[in-house]
């Protein structure tokens, strides 16, 4: 069964966002990359608008997360 997480966008470096958990950063693992491009689509935003962006994802297999939203 897919679980829906928080999720913060922290940066944009090129066409990859560096996303974490939405946690206080000493309980944070280290970001993980998606493509920018799919993100921003998906929830309606332009690229440059997603750092700083609290969103939710559903953690689809092999960890990746998919079906992103703003919150």
């Amino acid at each position: 069964m897919s679980e829906r997480v928080n999720v913060r966008v922290l940066l944009v470096i090129g066409t990859e966002a560096e996303v974490v958990a939405d946690v206080p950063p000493a309980e944070r693992e280290a970001p993980v990359r998606f493509p920018a491009s799919e993100i921003a689509d998906a929830v309606g935003l332009e690229v440059g608008d997603l750092p700083g962006r609290a969103l939710t994802a559903v953690v689809a297999a092999g960890d990746r997360l998919t079906d992103w939203r703003l919150t």
